[in-house]
């Protein structure tokens, strides 16, 4: 790895670790599970030297921590048909708007 780049690859590598500690956090499996992932993943690009592909390697990982921290909910259930989602500060919130609402008012346009 090129010396210019390897703090960022580092903190690239940390910041992924503690993205994937706050979304699983409590759920051992996930995060042995995604500890592997991201390990093998680092790992499997250990000897790329190409500037370039080093600094998309780099977008790709912070994409990615993106991703972990915006979309990924964790679901429990706490009794038969009922799940208590996780969702943390970083969650994407969506408005929730209903198909029929959608549907009826472009109808009403046309």
């Amino acid at each position: 790895m090129m010396n210019p780049f390897k703090r960022e690859v580092l903190r690239s590598f940390k910041n992924l670790h503690m993205a994937r500690k706050k979304v699983f956090e409590g759920d051992d499996r996930a995060l042995k599970a995604c500890r592997q992932r991201i390990n093998e993943e680092y790992l499997k690009s250990k000897h790329v030297e190409d500037s370039d592909a080093i600094k998309e390697l780099i977008t790709y990982a912070m994409e990615v921590e993106k991703q972990l921290l915006t979309t990924v909910v964790q679901a429990k259930m706490v009794s038969p048909n009922t799940f208590e989602l996780k969702i943390t500060e970083d969650t994407a919130k969506l408005d929730n708007v209903p198909f029929q609402d959608c549907c009826e008012s472009d109808k009403k346009a046309a």
